[in-house]
């Protein structure tokens, strides 16, 4: 008998959890704020400065990655990736408050990559497998959008292309395999 009421515990519990994830995965709610993502451009520019900062070579904010965020978020994103990202942006700011009482964008860059870590870690499983469900069933969480939409945003622009890294303007013969100089920047067309 006692078997029988743990198998049941169980289907309750997985049953459960199932129509938790199913019920957040579907759920509609309300219409998502995108109109106030450009009023958060300062706070995009300085998550961006963060992942790429400026040595001597242009930063993020140089290449102004947070105008390529926003157009991307808004323009090219679906609803629940949206709603991670502003619901990241939100947690920004809100754990940057509670932890160093400032908002991100006074915080110091220490206190700014510690931040950033934190969400990198909230957002990322230490078992692979679990990652690539997450990101194919809920999507990619916070941190993983804003790192890649800051890395493309950067390699696009023209002072990332051009100042960040090595540019040919017109690539000659195609060659699979070459070596880099010492301290020569990466390729932005190879």
């Amino acid at each position: 008998m006692k078997r029988k009421t743990a198998i049941q515990s169980i289907l309750a519990l997985v049953t459960l959890g199932v129509s938790g994830v199913t019920y957040e995965f579907f759920k509609h709610g309300e219409p998502l704020p995108l109109n106030q993502l450009p009023q958060k451009k300062q706070l995009l520019a300085e998550l961006a400065e963060t992942i790429i900062p400026r040595t001597n070579t242009p930063g993020a904010k140089d290449c102004k990655v947070e105008d390529y965020i926003t157009k991307m978020v808004i323009e090219n994103t679906d609803a629940r990736a949206q709603k991670i990202f502003l619901t990241g942006l939100a947690d920004v700011g809100n754990y940057a408050n509670s932890k160093y009482r400032q908002s991100f964008v006074k915080c110091s860059v220490a206190q700014r990559n510690e931040i950033l870590k934190h969400f990198e870690n909230k957002g990322t499983y230490s078992i692979n497998i679990l990652n690539k469900a997450r990101r194919k069933f809920l999507g990619a969480s916070f941190f993983n959008q804003l790192r890649d939409l800051t890395v493309e945003g950067y390699a696009t622009s023209f002072l990332g292309a051009t100042k960040g890294m090595a540019y040919d303007y017109i690539p000659g013969v195609y060659q699979a395999c070459i070596p880099l100089q010492k301290n020569q920047l990466a390729w932005a067309t190879k």
